[in-house]
């Protein structure tokens, strides 16, 4: 039985180890498409913005191919963009504080305990 949870909300995901364990379910059925271990330690803004002259708000990280797109909150929604393109479900926050990330398919907010650390990103172009 697979429950969906309202948008925004946010869970921790359980380690493997906590997986293994009778009784426990992960909030997001797509955990095993993450590839990126570590943010980077700097970007350059919007992979895509910078490309075509497009200016972004925040910035996410697609943790399958670690292409960096703008929020949805942003004119070209380049992150979300990947996701239809790419079908990579899962982005993370590199904005400063943010730790959360989202998958698109299950629709929820969560905090990868293992993804740790802050990326060095420029300024908004939008002033965010």
């Amino acid at each position: 039985m697979r429950s969906r949870r309202r948008a925004g909300t946010v869970a921790l995901v359980q380690t493997e180890d906590d997986q293994a364990d009778a009784g426990h379910l992960s909030v997001c059925a797509h955990l095993g498409q993450i590839q990126l271990r570590e943010p980077p330690d700097a970007v350059d803004g919007c992979e895509d913005c910078l490309r075509t002259g497009g200016k972004w708000l925040h910035l996410r990280i697609c943790l399958t191919c670690g292409k960096v797109g703008c929020c949805d909150s942003s004119p070209n929604r380049h992150a979300s963009a990947h996701y239809r393109l790419a079908r990579h479900p899962i982005i993370r926050s590199l904005e400063p504080g943010e730790g959360w990330s989202w998958c698109y398919i299950d629709e929820v907010g969560f905090v990868v305990p293992e993804l740790t650390g802050e990326t060095l990103i420029p300024p908004s172009p939008l002033g965010g």
